[in-house]
């Protein structure tokens, strides 16, 4: 997550409509794997349509191409 908004394929942006405090993006340039005793408190629940475009953008990050 970032404050940082690009515009670019490997971000999904958040607003207050999706239950965050500011204007934001989930940035997936750099993904890594961590513990889930690493994670903090859960911050939103995303609907369908952000969830569908969290997978566009990581599979963009990931080198594949939706046909």
């Amino acid at each position: 997550m970032t404050s940082t908004i690009r515009d670019i394929p490997t971000e999904v942006p958040l607003s207050k409509a999706d239950g965050m405090p500011r204007d934001c993006a989930i940035n997936l340039d750099h993904v890594q794997t961590v513990s889930r005793g690493k994670i903090g408190p859960l911050i939103t629940k995303l609907n369908a349509d952000k969830m569908s475009q969290l997978r566009t953008a990581l599979l963009f990050a990931l080198g594949f191409r939706e046909e």
